[in-house]
């Protein structure tokens, strides 16, 4: 566990004790066990990743509160949240259980209880996610009729599910025990319940301190299938396999090694793990066929995904998705303010032509999103700078900004994307 950083304090009503909630010390560990073991019924024994709390009043411990892994299967907690057993099996990490919760003698007074678990809803995302290298998006809790009501987590915005059906897992099998338990459940944000049956993974899982983003967008909101959405553009790239042993369609393979590059994947060999794990929900996205023998989705193999990426037009591909990302940014689901797009030339590096020279492309990107809308192999023009060969394809420019700099808009390309393509205005710079 990091070290602690020290919070505002919190007073309560008459100033004369503060509240303060932080992660238990390796060199207090001892002393949280022990104390637990004296006041709670079960004891101090956590499972799976454990965050342990204390809450102290002047520097006196007042309240214990201990965290671990979510419970493997919940049916009331599954049936509120929706999910699907692949989307609970992938995202079961992102569910904590507040296994131990204990006010101490010292702490006994009205409302300590719910204001030690707000405290600690308010911290317990960043402190796992410094702990563990991910987030949490909800807490859920069991609470025993017999002995209290929950009132405190009634206080603390924890819904009541229902109850358990009497069975407790020990040693990976179910045991009936025939006391249930009440179960509780609080989101740590207000979209936590669909961010977890999505599906695809939320760029939420990004926000850890010791991980690199995995996805910059929300696959989750683009559209991927339908009219005019990726899939299919993408259908309409030539295809130049021979048709004979062709299993999976063009597109598909195409779109699942888009939305695995999105997801993380950086390799050939990483497209293909992605799509083997990938869920039957993820799979019907791009529309992969379908099993005559078992009726499941069948992932394109990383041998099939690699051929076909080896093989594709570059420039067709180019030009389908470039064309889709700029209907996405025209509809506004992109871009967020004016439209602004800028056009410049680049040298490829690494990349050679026959001759030997840099591969030259001229490329146009929406300004504040970072999209690339076009792009195209230009030939070299050791005295001059190429023509704006992305906007003189089917791109719409009616009313956008174009911007570029002074050496790439001669008279006659400023005219033709005013007059012929619509822009707004050509800036130079």
């Amino acid at each position: 566990m990091a070290a602690r950083r020290e919070p505002p304090l919190e007073s309560r009503p008459g100033g004369r004790r503060h509240l303060v909630v932080l992660p238990i010390e390796w060199g207090e560990v001892a002393r949280f066990s022990a104390e637990l073991d004296q006041h709670h019924w079960l004891g101090h024994r956590l499972v799976g990743e454990a965050v342990r709390y204390v809450a102290t009043e002047d520097d006196r411990w007042v309240a214990l509160v201990g965290f671990g892994s979510a419970a493997y299967q919940w049916a009331v907690r599954d049936r509120h949240l929706g999910w699907s057993r692949e989307a609970q099996a992938g995202r079961l990490a992102w569910v904590v259980n507040n296994q131990r919760f204990c006010v101490l003698p010292a702490g006994r007074r009205p409302n300590l209880a719910s204001q030690v678990l707000g405290q600690t809803l308010r911290r317990l995302s960043a402190d796992h996610a410094a702990g563990y290298g991910h987030p949490v998006l909800a807490v859920e809790t069991f609470t025993d009729p017999t002995r209290h009501r929950g009132t405190c987590y009634a206080a603390a915005n924890f819904r009541r599910l229902g109850e358990t059906a009497g069975y407790r897992r020990s040693g990976g099998r179910y045991h009936h025990h025939g006391q249930p338990q009440v179960c509780w459940l609080v989101p740590l944000r207000r979209d936590a319940p669909a961010i977890l049956r999505a599906a695809f993974d939320h760029p939420v899982r990004a926000t850890a301190p010791t991980r690199r983003p995995a996805a910059m967008v929300d696959l989750n909101r683009v559209r991927l299938t339908g009219g005019g959405s990726l899939l299919a553009r993408l259908e309409g790239v030539p295809d130049s396999r021979k048709a004979r042993g062709i299993r999976h369609r063009l597109g598909s393979i195409l779109l699942v090694a888009a939305v695995a590059l999105l997801s993380g994947a950086n390799s050939f060999t990483a497209i293909g793990e992605w799509a083997e794990e990938a869920s039957q929900d993820v799979l019907a996205r791009p529309g992969t066929r379908r099993s005559p023998r078992t009726g499941r989705h069948v992932a394109p193999h990383e041998a099939t995904v690699r051929r076909a990426l080896q093989a594709v037009d570059v420039v067709a591909l180019d030009g389908a998705v470039g064309g889709w990302l700029a209907e996405e940014v025209r509809q506004g689901r992109i871009a967020r303010d004016q439209l602004a797009v800028a056009v410049d030339g680049k040298r490829v590096r690494g990349a050679r032509q026959d001759e030997g020279r840099a591969l030259p492309r001229f490329a146009a990107m929406v300004h504040r999103e970072g999209v690339v809308v076009a792009r195209r192999a230009v030939a070299p023009r050791p005295t001059r700078s190429p023509p704006s060969a992305p906007l003189r394809e089917p791109l719409d420019l009616q009313g956008v900004v174009v911007t570029a700099g002074a050496m790439r808009t001669p008279v006659d390309h400023a005219r033709f994307l005013v007059e012929e393509k619509g822009a707004a205005c050509v800036q130079t710079y």
